[in-house]
Parts: structure tokens; C-alpha cells; sequence
């Protein structure tokens, strides 16, 4: 029962995220930062609600620090490089240490179960 379910939620997930994309509004790919910067989500075809909420068209945003977007139904981590916004906020303020870093947004749903690479968004920014 458990894989059957999992299925199903896999499948819902894989089409709610085909009608729908995510985008970095702030800041832009290639930009260089200060240490501390502000770090601004946008979702399209989609509605950002908080974590808990089950819906297959809402969940919330996450941001993974050089780490690559998460498979359509898998648990986003919860760890220092896998960042969740569950109150469903849609900008936040990132310190990092100076270097090169890949940032990826993840909007999963609000079981933090990933919509997939179909809702994820990778930029490159300089700290300096």
C-alpha cells in the first residue's frame, strides 16, 4: 500500500509541476554578493502555502546550497545546505562565506516532498 501510495503522489506531483515553473527574482545568475544577501523566490502556476498544507498545487520554497534539485516525490533534507521556507515565505536573507556557490530553489510540497527538477531553479553567485 505504502509503494502504491507513494506512486500516486509521485505521479500528482510530476503533473501539478509540469503547468508550472520557479524563478529567482533577487538575485540574478552570475551576480556577485556581499556575505550577507537577500534572497527573493517567485512561483508561477502554483500557490505557496506553509508546510503541513497538502495540496497539488501549493507547498513552499527551498533553497539548497551547491546541491542539485530533488527527485519529484523524494523528502527535501533537513540539514544546513538543504534551506526550508515551511511558513511559506517567499524571500529570506542568506550569509554565506565568501566563494562560488550554485544556488537551488526546490518548491516541494507540505510534506516537503520534492515537486521535482521540473519546479527547481540553479544560479551561480560570487560571495566576496
Amino acid at each position: 500500500m505504502k509503494r502504491f501510495f507513494l506512486l500516486v503522489s509521485t505521479l500528482l506531483l510530476s503533473a501539478a509541476a509540469q503547468a508550472a515553473s520557479v524563478s529567482f527574482v533577487e538575485p540574478a545568475d552570475g551576480a556577485t554578493v556581499p556575505t550577507t544577501f537577500p534572497v527573493k523566490f517567485a512561483v508561477d502556476g502554483m500557490d505557496v502555502k506553509p508546510a503541513g498544507e497538502l495540496s497539488p498545487t501549493s507547498g513552499h520554497h527551498h533553497l539548497l546550497i551547491n546541491a542539485t534539485a530533488i527527485a519529484a516525490g523524494e523528502p527535501v533534507p533537513f540539514d544546513e545546505t538543504h534551506i526550508h521556507f515551511g511558513k511559506g515565505q517567499t524571500e529570506a536573507t542568506v550569509t554565506l562565506k565568501p566563494g562560488t556557490y550554485k544556488l537551488t530553489m526546490q518548491f516541494a510540497n507540505g510534506a516537503h516532498q520534492s515537486y521535482g527538477p521540473a519546479l527547481s531553479k540553479t544560479i551561480t553567485v560570487t560571495v566576496k
